[in-house]
């Protein structure tokens, strides 16, 4: 399978490249606007692979082109950049490709760290309706810190929940998810609900900054 990490010069992008190729048989291509930006990312995860013995196929290309040739290509870009980068990517997109989003839009005050949805509902509600009609969309790896998925030498222990209307997309995203090492992805239903998953990001933050700790997660027991 070819994973596409559009934006994944970015700290999420990072994590999620270098997991998925450390952990998984899978082709990771990593886009940017820039090619040279991309390439220069691609070295780095390179060399940090093979300082821990993985020996991926990882390549950098311009968004449009990785997200040409991925079965999954994941939005790792802010969300106020995800309408930008669908309509760039868009005469890539067709029903072969699940478009996975992160994305969360939150606002800082006093309080802390709050959740500030888009008339959508949710970031991604809003890049389901920016996607091509036909194009299966999936919220997945919202609440999943990016330093420590990006840093190899610590172990991870985390949660993440997966929602999506297309239930073949869903699973896919599941079980790709789920062959990273520390990960455990959950179905949460349908895009509907993307809102009270994207809420806890913002959650967690603020509780980062209260108890002065780092890369909190969630993590849900029996």
């Amino acid at each position: 399978m070819r994973i596409a990490l559009l934006g994944g010069t970015g700290d999420i992008g990072e994590g999620l490249a270098l997991r998925f190729g450390r952990d998984t048989d899978h082709e990771v291509l990593v886009g940017s606007r820039d090619p040279e930006s991309a390439r220069d990312a691609v070295a780095g995860y390179e060399e940090t692979l093979e300082a821990h013995g993985a020996e991926a196929t990882v390549k950098g290309f311009v968004n449009e082109m990785v997200t040409d040739r991925a079965d999954v290509a994941v939005l790792a870009v802010p969300p106020y950049h995800v309408g930008d980068t669908i309509e760039s990517v868009a005469d890539a997109l067709d029903e072969n490709t699940i478009l996975v989003t992160p994305a969360v839009a939150m606002k800082r005050d006093d309080g802390g760290m709050q959740f500030h949805p888009p008339s959508a509902g949710s970031t991604t509600e809003l890049v389901a309706q920016r996607a091509p009609d036909g194009v299966p969309v999936v919220g997945a790896y919202h609440n999943l810190p990016a330093a420590r998925l990006a840093d190899l030498e610590a172990d991870i222990d985390y949660d993440t929940p997966v929602v999506g209307t297309d239930r073949d997309a869903v699973r896919t995203v599941v079980d790709l998810t789920n062959e990273i090492e520390g990960l455990r992805a959950l179905e949460a239903g349908p895009l509907s609900n993307a809102a009270a998953i994207e809420s806890l990001t913002a959650l967690t933050i603020t509780l980062t900054m209260y108890n002065d700790a780092r890369d909190l997660g969630v993590k849900w027991q029996e």
